[in-house]
């Protein structure tokens, strides 16, 4: 065997271990199979002094392949941005609800994230057409979603067990994270382009000498 076979066949099985990984994260998008429009659900953004929680609900066509889809948090910025194109270019639909920081200082961050759930699955839309789309069945993070209709399966860990909700962390993740991004040139010195409004060290020491944002979570700072 020639070095390029070997490594032909190295690039093969590794795509095989892929394929089956992904395979197993279908799990629930199986057992529910009889319904039509399988909706992942997921959150980011609850723990950060600064910025929105974002949600993102994602719609996956049954009969597309989406290989390195996993929870947000396990995958590199530049696979997050690669998958997020992806995504948007293979969903039957996509939502996305956020709620700002003065929402969750006024509600808390439970009732913040559940509202930012629920316009989730009211925005689900096409990302070509714009054509809305009414889930069958939703597929949520560890989380059940108060006043919503539609039948809700809660999953631990479901942005690692399910494909649905992966795609859905991705979305949201990435949304946010380019949020942040933005802030960061409105609001200098405060590196939200870098620590995404979470309280590292070199935040907090922002915070202290430099007093706190319009953006910041006044009921998750506390120096």
């Amino acid at each position: 065997m020639t070095k390029a076979e070997e490594k032909e066949q190295k690039a093969l099985a590794k795509l095989e271990k892929e394929r089956a990984r992904i395979e197993g994260m279908k799990e629930f998008e199986y057992k529910y199979a009889e319904f039509q429009f399988i909706c992942g659900i997921d959150e980011v953004g609850r723990g950060p002094f600064a910025g929105p929680v974002v949600a993102g609900a994602v719609i996956l066509p049954k009969d597309e392949e989406i290989l390195y889809l996993n929870d947000s948090k396990k995958l590199s910025e530049k696979k997050r941005e690669e998958l997020y194109d992806i995504i948007m270019d293979k969903a039957v639909a996509v939502g996305l609800g956020m709620e700002t920081n003065e929402v969750i200082d006024e509600i808390n961050i439970k009732r913040a994230t559940h509202s930012a759930m629920r316009k989730a699955i009211r925005n689900l839309k096409d990302p070509k057409t714009g054509e809305m789309f009414t889930p069958d069945i939703l597929l949520v993070d560890a989380e059940h979603i108060p006043d919503v209709d539609i039948r809700q399966v809660g999953i631990i860990k479901g942005d690692a067990k399910s494909i649905s909700i992966a795609a859905a962390s991705i979305i949201a993740k990435v949304t946010r994270d380019r949020m942040m991004v933005e802030y960061d040139k409105i609001y200098p010195g405060y590196d939200f382009a870098g620590n995404k409004g979470y309280g590292t060290a070199a935040h907090i020491a922002a915070i202290k000498e430099l007093g706190m944002t319009p953006i910041h979570r006044r009921t998750f700072v506390h120096l």
